[in-house]
Parts: structure tokens; sequence; C-alpha cells
């Protein structure tokens, strides 16, 4: 048999596909998908010039010449730029807690919200102002101010003045100025979102299924109807914002996780393009009602299969609708470009992508972090807007240790694997389940989960299916 010995293989991580196929993934983010024999060839060193494998190999990058090499590694060397490109930067997303009260008591509340008619939780102008002063010390050219609660809308006042504030700053600054509102949305009158019409504020808020489900964990405080009130809500902001006025997210529970298929269709059936399977996190209320919302790791991938297949299917028939979980990472897989999503960035998008300031002036490395402090444990606090200035807090000690702990590039068994270059960490996550910021990979939930959800939309692109294929790629 012919073989080049001036030929070399470049690094590559690999792994077995539930179809039986070898994944191979190298340090640009490119795959290939290859038979076990074709691997044994590889590992032999019996690759025959010129062959199908060879060439499949050559081009994209595991394989070079020696004549080649120096443009196959400047190829891969500029895919890896790309992928970490959101390093450039640095704090983009800037979350702003304007009060910790709430008109409604989740079952699931992470954030530990507590009643409206609290006193001193929410945010005064004194800190909001430095808080906005911190903000533009950012070297982004790209300013997202999302506000969080709480319900927002209980301190829209300081809202405002934040926003009117921002844009005065802006006027030098001259950055990319963006804002978001973190709403249930049953506060909403037509004076606010007029208001956020005429500022160009976006608006998030919650939804987990039909009515019985809406309404079984998300609780008001008053008496009202959650649900009733939810869509009376949402077809004024539609009427004032336009059919995209608002963007839903959905927290998986036990309540929901077997009608996943059922919650896409309430999602289709109030006009929605997409959702975002989002499991339930180990922070505030969740904590406390686990028993009966929880669910295992394996109990969520099965359920997150079986909504991706369902969504699949309805694009498939035609009607367009994106599962935006695995559209993130079908963006890593299927392109060299970088994602905002703090979760999937290595180093962490925790300070780097995005930071958050409480109503009392703490800022946190993420909201986890700021979660994690409602209840006591202030790990993640990098300081206050008032004692400590830009350097002390992004360049500090605390983010200096949570950037080293994050690169997944060095990490134990994350070092190996071949999701690599499309996963990320969060030692924020890791601290919660092991108490320190590395976690223990092999039993960690959040590497089961991103695995399980990665080795299914391989096995899936391994199909070479050209209707799945054709839809994955109408979501990037």
């Amino acid at each position: 048999m012919e073989v080049n010995p001036n030929r070399q293989l470049l690094p590559f991580f690999f792994t077995e596909t539930l179809t039986g196929y070898i994944l191979l993934v190298n340090q640009g983010g490119e795959y290939l998908f290859i038979k076990k024999e074709e691997f044994d060839l590889i590992l032999s060193n019996k690759i025959r010039i010129g062959s199908l494998l060879y060439n499949r190999l050559k081009n994209k990058q595991f394989l070079a010449d020696n004549n080649d090499i120096g443009i196959q590694l400047s190829l891969l060397a500029n895919q890896l730029k790309s992928r970490k490109a959101y390093l450039e930067d640095f704090t983009s997303l800037h979350m702003i807690v304007v009060t910790a009260r709430c008109n409604f008591s989740c079952r699931y509340c992470h954030a530990s919200s507590v009643q409206e008619n609290e006193s001193n939780l929410d945010l005064g102008w004194d800190n909001a102002k430095c808080i906005v002063d911190k903000i533009f010390e950012s070297p982004s050219p790209i300013i997202k101010i999302e506000f969080q609660g709480g319900e927002p809308l209980l301190n829209w006042p300081v809202i405002q003045d934040i926003v009117e504030y921002a844009q005065i700053v802006n006027k030098v600054a001259k950055r990319r100025l963006e804002f978001v509102i973190c709403t249930n949305l049953t506060l909403m009158t037509r004076a606010i979102l007029e208001y956020c019409k005429a500022h160009r504020i976006m608006i998030s808020t919650s939804l987990d299924g039909d009515k019985a489900i809406q309404n079984h964990n998300r609780i008001p405080r008053g008496q009202i109807d959650g649900y009733d009130v939810f869509e009376e809500k949402l077809s004024l902001t539609r009427a004032v914002l336009g059919k995209d006025g608002a963007s839903p997210l959905l927290t998986v529970s036990r309540t929901n996780l077997g009608q996943l298929p059922q919650v896409v269709d309430e999602y289709i059936r109030k006009g929605f393009q997409g959702v975002f399977i989002r499991a339930l996190n180990p922070y505030g209320n969740a904590i406390d009602n686990m028993d009966t919302l929880g669910y295992s790791t394996d109990e969520f991938i099965a359920a997150y299969k079986t909504a991706l297949n369902y969504i699949i299917e309805k694009n498939i028939e035609g009607y367009f609708f994106v599962e935006y979980y695995a559209a993130l990472l079908l963006e890593r897989i299927l392109t060299p470009f970088s994602t905002g999503f703090v979760d999937l960035q290595s180093p962490c998008g925790n300070i780097i992508s995005g930071v958050i300031y409480d109503y009392d002036g703490y800022v946190y490395a993420s909201d986890e972090g700021r979660m994690l402090a409602r209840r006591g444990d202030k790990r993640f606090c990098l300081g206050h807007v008032k004692e400590n200035n830009w350097d002390e807090m992004f360049k500090g000690e605390l983010a200096q240790e949570i950037v080293r702990a994050s690169c997944v590039e060095c990490l134990p068994e994350c070092a190996t694997c071949a999701y690599q270059l499309y996963c990320g960490a969060d030692p924020v996550r890791y601290y919660v389940e092991d108490k320190t910021l590395e976690g223990h990979r092999p039993e960690s939930n959040f590497c089961k989960k991103n695995k399980g959800i990665l080795d299914y939309i391989f096995y899936l692109l391994s199909l070479d299916d050209e209707r799945i294929n054709k839809t994955f790629l109408s979501w990037i």
C-alpha cells in the first residue's frame, strides 16, 4: 500500500457516535465522521495517498503534507482565533437587579424574590448612577443593559433614570447601546410599552406551557389568574412593539418535563418562532422544591431529545421553529464563529462577557453568583460599585481565579473531550455541585447534560438526512 512518509497528522480529538462512526474534531472545530476501519488506517499510518479518506482529512485540516503544513496550521489558527473573538471585546452584557421584590412567588424562582411590600430592596439612583458609570468603563463596543428582578417593573422609575442617563453618557462613548427588561408582563401598561418603543427597549418574559402548566409553578401573590393576565399583556405588548415585541424563556420542571411537545405547541399557538429548552438549575427556591420539581440529567436529556425531534418534524412539515440551545451548539459546530452564550465559552463568559449588579450595589461574576448571595454565600462577589474601581473588580484576584478555572483546554477530562471546541465551563455551577471552581467532571450534571445533547446532535448530523440538515442550517 502506498503511503506518504512526508505527511503529518494534525492534532484532533475523537469519540464514537451513537451510529457507530468515529467523530474527529480538530483544534479549529472542524469535524469529520469516519468508519472504524478508516480510523484503524489512521492509527496504523496506512492512509493511501489520493484516497477519499486522505483527501477528506486534508481538506479539513486533519492532515498535512510537509510542503503545505504552514498553510494548514494558519487555517487552524484563524479558525481558533475566530472562536475566541469574544475575548477581544470584554464585558458587553450588564445585568442590573433593580429590585428583589416580585408580585409572583414562583416555586422555582432562582432569584429568591420576596413579597412586593418589602422595603429597602430596590435599587436607588445613587447606586444606579455609579453602576452606569462603571458599565461604560468596559472597553466593549457593544453595551447591553438587562434589567432583572424580582419583577423589574416594580421599580420602573429607576429603569427610566438608567436608560436616559446611559443614553446621555453614550453620546460621548458612542457604543452600540441596547436595553432589555426581563418581566412576567403582568404589570405592563401601554405607557410603559410606549416608552420602551421610544427608547428601543426589548422585552423578555417567561412561558412554561399552557394554562395549567404556567399557573402550577408561577404563582401570583395577588388575586389574579397569572396565565390570563399574561395572555392579555402579551397581546398589548405585541400591539405596541410588534409581533416580536416579547421573547419568552422556558423553565423545564417536573411539571412540564414529560409534556415538552405540548409546550412547543403552546409556543406555536402564541406565534413564537422558537423556544430555549432550559433545565432547572439548583439555585434559590428551586433548591427548596427540588423534590417535587427536580429530575435527573438522564430524564432531562430523554425529554430534550423528544422535544427536539418534535421541533424538527414541525420544520420538515413547513413551520419554521427553532430550539435555541441546539441552534447555539450548531452555530459552534457548523461555523467557526463564537457565540455570546456564557456557558459555551472557554474561558467562561462570567465577567468576560457578562456581569450582574445587585440592587444594593454589589457586583457578581454571574447571575448565578448573585443567586448564591441571596442565600448568604457571596463567594462570587467582585466588589461594590462605590467601594471598588473597575480594575479591582474586573481584573482582580477573583476574576483571574474564575478565568483560570474555566479554560476547558487545561481542565481534567475536558482537555481530552471531543466536544471541547463546542462546550464551555461554569465555575459557579461546579462550585454548587462540588465546592470547587474546577468541579469533578465525571459527576457534573452540567457536563452530563451538554455531552448528552451534543451526542444526540452529532447523531442527527451523522444520519446525513437532507431534511434535518436543511432545518439545522436554517436555524443558524
